[in-house]
């Protein structure tokens, strides 16, 4: 249901209804957001860069190809930018674990920030590759064909890379877990 209403919504764009974009940003942004923030690790940067990303796509709508999933187009879109950002950055900063969703009661979100951030510093230390499938599946729900596409890498290696990951995040777990 939701592919199709996007797919409405980008006709409207194309056909020159442009307040009909904002239903994508409305629909999308808290999930880019999340996704850009857990690979740069900045919550300003991640706003600067999720707004890049909405610009771009609404630049771009044209070539949108709707007989796939609008989402991994737009997800595309994001973790290139997000790539392109840590690229050209110099310097890696530590994750703000106060950037999440406000979705949350102030007790929730106290909790989640204890609870997450030995998650949080494990993830921002995995090399950009690690952090990017981890973000990709766990936290997206992306299946490993989608991850494919969107990488542009082989299956293979995006389980190659996932087992990695989980299997340094796991030690780093254990190690963090002993030290408390």
């Amino acid at each position: 249901m939701k592919e199709r209403e996007d797919s409405e919504v980008v006709k409207r764009c194309l056909a020159g209804e442009t307040d009909a974009f904002g239903e994508i940003v409305d629909r999308y942004q808290k999930v880019v957001f999340n996704a850009v923030v857990r690979m740069i690790n900045d919550a300003d940067d991640a706003q600067d860069v999720a707004q890049t990303v909405f610009i771009k796509a609404y630049e771009n709508l044209n070539s949108y190809n709707p007989q796939y999933k609008f989402f991994s187009w737009l997800y595309k879109i994001a973790v290139n930018e997000g790539l392109n950002f840590i690229r050209h950055r110099k310097h890696t900063d530590e994750l703000d674990v106060n950037t999440r969703s406000s979705d949350r009661s102030p007790e929730e979100a106290i909790t989640e920030s204890e609870l997450s951030e030995p998650l949080d510093k494990a993830m921002k230390d995995l090399k950009e590759e690690y952090r990017t499938v981890i973000v990709m599946k766990h936290l997206l729900g992306l299946s490993y064909k989608e991850m494919s596409d969107l990488l542009s890498v082989p299956e293979k290696t995006i389980k190659s890379r996932l087992f990695s990951a989980r299997q340094i995040l796991k030690d780093r777990m254990i190690r963090a877990k002993s030290r408390m």
